[in-house]
């Protein structure tokens, strides 16, 4: 009998039977082991039955805990799923803002006359179609190069020509 109430007395220290619980067990416990011991040859049943009661008890409270791990658990997956799914979502939205920042913002265009700049023109990507119209001394071959340009999110320059008295165009994606 030590060994079963050794048994029991582990069980209240782990907080899985409270001491109200595990009274009737030892009680049926010591009543057993004092019939044995005085030779009656017939032991208590009820406190057997007690016994077993109570195991059946202790049985449901340990399953009740199992269940409510597994339902912690299982929340916690879908919190770390949804998480997950968040982040993913965070990583997306900010590649769109780096792919936004790589992609040019603006179209620019100097011109230098004998080394000496004349025009400096920044025009913002949305207006390019628009500004292309404007430019004197484009030809349809350029306009198209810098519209394909702009069009593939293209950084740097497109257009680069430069005479040998300092003088050229420089056409850039920034």
């Amino acid at each position: 009998m030590p060994d079963e109430l050794e048994t029991i007395l582990r069980l209240v220290a782990e907080g899985k039977l409270t001491p109200e619980e595990a009274t009737p067990i030892i009680d049926a416990l010591t009543r057993a082991e004092r019939a044995e011991e005085a030779g009656s040859g017939d032991p208590d049943f009820s406190g057997i039955d007690a016994l077993s009661h109570l195991g059946e008890r202790v049985n449901r409270r340990v399953q009740r805990q199992v269940q409510r791990t597994h339902e912690r658990i299982e929340r916690a997956h879908e919190r770390a799923a949804r998480e997950r799914e968040r982040a993913e979502e965070r990583l997306a939205a900010a590649g769109n803002r780096h792919s936004r920042h790589e992609r040019g913002r603006q179209l620019r265009i100097r011109v230098t006359e004998r080394g000496r700049q004349v025009v400096n023109l920044r025009i913002p990507i949305g207006f390019v179609e628009t500004a292309l119209q404007f430019v004197p001394g484009l030809g349809g071959d350029q306009t198209q190069r810098i519209r394909t340009a702009v069009q593939a999110g293209a950084i740097g320059p497109i257009l680069d020509v430069e005479e040998e008295d300092g003088s050229g165009v420089l056409i850039s994606v920034e």
